[in-house]
């Protein structure tokens, strides 16, 4: 990816995109070779800590003020990773390790044994440093959630139809010349066997119900508040040595 000085200066800060548009993170620092050709760059993927995965320039893809990497974020993240904020050359063993994550074959000719960050005096410089608010999570105990089952006692109340014998008298007259009739006087005892209901209660126990617990994540957003330290540079510069427009 050749790129003019202007592009270079701009590149940090920029945001970084894998091949699928997903952010990965933001451009850190930006390494060139001998010929100060700008090769390679440290993505800070705002993951808690002090190391910014590095990433190849060769085949990257200004978008819209945004550079695009053919790789997915996975192996980006997972790229050899330089500490945040260094200005250290990249020596033979980092580059060797960057050319076999990315499997790239080395360049021909042979690399330099070293890669400077790649800088552009201009006389004078200050660096400008500020702040930049990194947020991540961490996961922690919220409690815990139990299923507990005990026995109540409930009052049931229902009716249940019984039968019972009744007896009553009925009296039928003989008429004259009933032969079913005889006639006879003395004692004499007759009896009928009653019978009677009565509810009976029995108890089973059979299943009704399962009850379990679901978890599910819900994903929040929560508001962080922080206040962030930049440093401003102002130039003092003589009226006569201002340009003209």
């Amino acid at each position: 990816m050749r790129l003019t000085e202007q592009q270079i200066r701009s590149l940090y800060g920029q945001d970084v995109q894998d091949r699928s548009g997903a952010k990965i993170g933001s451009v850190g620092q930006v390494w060139a070779d001998a010929a100060g050709e700008p090769t390679w760059v440290s993505v800070k993927t705002g993951v808690m800590g002090h190391h910014e995965s590095m990433a190849p320039l060769q085949s990257a893809r200004m978008q819209q003020g945004k550079l695009g990497l053919p790789y997915d974020k996975a192996m980006v993240r997972g790229a050899p990773s330089v500490e945040t904020g260094t200005d250290e050359p990249l020596d033979a063993q980092q580059l060797t390790q960057l050319y076999a994550h990315y499997q790239l074959p080395p360049p021909t000719p042979p690399a330099p044994p070293r890669q400077q960050a790649a800088g552009y005096p201009r006389g004078p410089e200050l660096t400008r440093s500020e702040e930049r608010l990194l947020v991540g999570t961490e996961s922690e105990p919220a409690g815990t959630a139990r299923l507990r089952k005990h026995v109540v006692d409930e009052d049931v109340h229902t009716t249940v139809p019984v039968e019972h014998d009744e007896v009553r008298v009925e009296r039928e007259p003989i008429a004259p010349g009933d032969r079913r009739a005889r006639a006879g006087i003395g004692d004499e005892q007759q009896e009928v066997r009653l019978r009677a209901e009565h509810p009976v209660v029995s108890k089973e126990q059979v299943p009704v119900e399962r009850v379990r617990l679901t978890r599910d994540e819900v994903v929040e957003d929560q508001p962080v508040d922080e206040r962030l330290r930049r440093e401003r540079v102002e130039a003092d510069v003589p009226q006569s040595a201002r340009p003209r427009r």
